[in-house]
This record gives structure tokens, sequence and C-alpha cells, in this order.
């Protein structure tokens, strides 16, 4: 029998061997997954947070959640796995209160302020129109706390 090694360096080898072999069985698992069918909305809400002028895209939280920043700062992001398409976005406070009273859509952003946060759940009583309306307001809200350099850049877009 193999004697075991002790100490903070052999707790570690084990630690990063076990997270190895988790990140190998999800992989595993998501290969085998069969394929979800998207939202049809998912494509033409990304291209237009995209057109926003200085917008960038990442993935800090996970596969699953697009971030959308301008300057810097997060102004939107879009769960596009799931089905309706969810998107959260910076709203006034005041106009925030009064769209989740208007729309069942339109909640407390998950894991964000929900005073400043919203989710909003595209289908039922929130139309296109309506996201697109949303999504420029987030923006604005975003560029408006920028440098005044950094407003001017993006103006020249």
């Amino acid at each position: 029998m193999a004697k075991r090694l002790s100490g903070p360096r052999a707790a570690e080898r084990r630690r990063a061997e076990k997270k190895a072999a988790e990140r190998e069985a999800e992989e595993r698992k998501v290969e085998a997954a069969e394929p979800r069918s998207l939202d049809p909305l998912m494509e033409p809400l990304r291209d237009y947070l995209l057109a926003k002028a200085g917008c960038e895209e990442g993935y800090p939280f996970g596969p699953d959640v697009m971030v959308f920043k301008v300057g810097g700062k997060i102004y939107g992001f879009l769960a596009w796995e799931k089905v309706p398409v969810v998107l959260s976005l910076k709203c006034d406070p005041e106009r925030s209160q009064e769209l989740r009273e208007a729309h069942t859509g339109i909640n407390g952003a998950y894991h964000l302020n929900k005073k400043h946060w919203h989710s909003v759940e595209l289908g039922g009583s929130v139309d296109m129109d309506l996201a697109l309306e949303l999504i420029d307001h987030s923006y604005d809200l975003i560029v408006g706390t920028l440098p005044g350099k950094v407003r001017d850049r993006l103006r020249s877009f």
C-alpha cells in the first residue's frame, strides 16, 4: 500500500486533480447533451447591443451569459440560452418601478441591485420595440457616467 503524501503541496495537488476530474466530467456531459433550440430573438438582440458605439462583448461570468460593456462599464447582460431570452439592463429607479408594474415580463435582475437593474423577459407583455428602447436607456445611463473624454470619443464613432 502506497503511503499518502501530506502537507500543503500534496493537498494543493489533490485539489487540482479533483478540479480537473470535475471539469472533464462536466465537459463529457456538455458533449453528450442534446442541442437546445435558441430563442429566435437572441441574435437580433445581440446585434443591437453590439451595434452601440464602443460596445464590447465578453463572458466574465461563464459561457451562459453575454456581457456588454461601454467604456469598461456593464450596460447589459443577455442570458442567451434561456427561452424566452432574458436581458438584464440598467434603468432609472423610478422608471424601473413603473415598468415592473405595467409589464409582467420585467422584474428585478438576478444577482444585481434590483433598484437599478431589471430583467426583461421577451414575449408576453414585452415586445421587441420596448426591449430596444430599454437597451438604449441602459446604454445612455452608463455613457452618462463616463468621463467627458470617453463620451467625446464615443460620439466620434
